[in-house]
C-alpha cells in the first residue's frame, strides 16, 4: 500500500463566511486556521496548500475575554534604536479591526512560505458586506 499524497493541481479549494459577531477571537482564530490549512479535509497533506478560503465579517464585533482587551499588548518594530511600538488590543481594534483577527490567525499558521500562501486566503471585513459574492461563500457556523 502507498501512501497517498496530493498534488497541488488536484486540490478543490471552497468558499466559506465566517460571521464574527459575539464571538471569542482565540477561539474563532483557531477554527479559521484549521479551515486555511485544510486540516478538516480527509486529503490533508502538510506540504500542499489544501486549505479553503474564509471570508471573515463583522470583525469589529469580535470579543476578547477577562480583561485582555487592556492587557493584551501588540508590538511593533522599525529595526532602528528606540524603535519599539506598543499598543493594547483596544487600541488596535479601535484603529484597526480587521487587524486583531488577522494577527491572531496569522501566529496559529505555520511560519514559513505555505504560511504565507494560507493567510492569503483569508478576507476580513469589519461590517457586515463583503465583495466576493460571486464566488458564492457558503456561511460556516463555528
Amino acid at each position: 500500500m502507498r501512501t497517498f499524497m496530493l498534488r497541488k493541481e488536484d486540490v478543490k479549494k471552497d468558499w466559506y463566511v465566517v460571521d464574527a459577531a459575539g464571538k471569542t477571537l482565540g477561539r474563532l482564530a483557531s477554527q479559521i486556521a484549521i479551515r486555511l490549512m485544510g486540516k478538516h479535509k480527509p486529503i490533508y497533506t502538510p506540504h500542499v496548500d489544501t486549505g479553503d478560503y474564509i471570508v471573515v465579517i463583522n470583525a469589529e464585533k469580535i470579543k476578547l475575554t477577562g480583561k485582555k482587551w487592556d492587557q493584551k499588548m501588540y508590538y511593533r518594530y522599525s529595526g532602528y534604536m528606540g524603535g519599539l511600538k506598543s499598543f493594547t488590543a483596544r487600541k488596535l481594534w479601535e484603529k484597526k479591526p480587521e487587524e486583531l483577527v488577522r494577527l491572531a490567525v496569522k501566529r496559529m499558521l505555520p511560519k514559513n512560505r505555505l504560511g504565507r500562501k494560507m493567510l492569503k486566503k483569508l478576507k476580513i471585513y469589519a461590517g457586515a458586506e463583503h465583495p466576493h459574492k460571486a464566488q458564492q461563500p457558503v456561511k460556516l457556523e463555528l
